[in-house]
């Protein structure tokens, strides 16, 4: 699975990171599980119908928003990164 990480999406993660520099390393765990197994169960891969995308989560507070592609290759575009707010952004 290719992760696309759009320049808007690397400002978004930059400053969470930097907020939250203790989850690093699970975030890097994630999206290695995220490129190797989609359906990994501690992604916890769910469809977010009024946002039209998914959302994986770091951990029990903190979630991925992803856009899935599959029509010429399997890809992941990364959409926002943070709290269960992202949901409403």
């Amino acid at each position: 699975m290719k992760i696309i990480r759009p320049y808007n999406y690397q400002k978004k993660e930059k400053k969470f990171l930097k907020k939250h520099p203790e989850l690093i390393k699970q975030y890097v765990k994630t999206l290695k599980l995220l490129s190797l197994d989609l359906a990994h169960p501690s992604l916890r891969l769910h469809e977010i119908k009024h946002k039209q995308c998914h959302s994986i989560s770091i951990n029990m507070q903190y979630r991925v928003l992803l856009t899935l592609k599959f029509l010429n290759k399997d890809e992941v575009l990364l959409i926002d990164v943070g709290d269960h707010d992202v949901y409403t952004h």
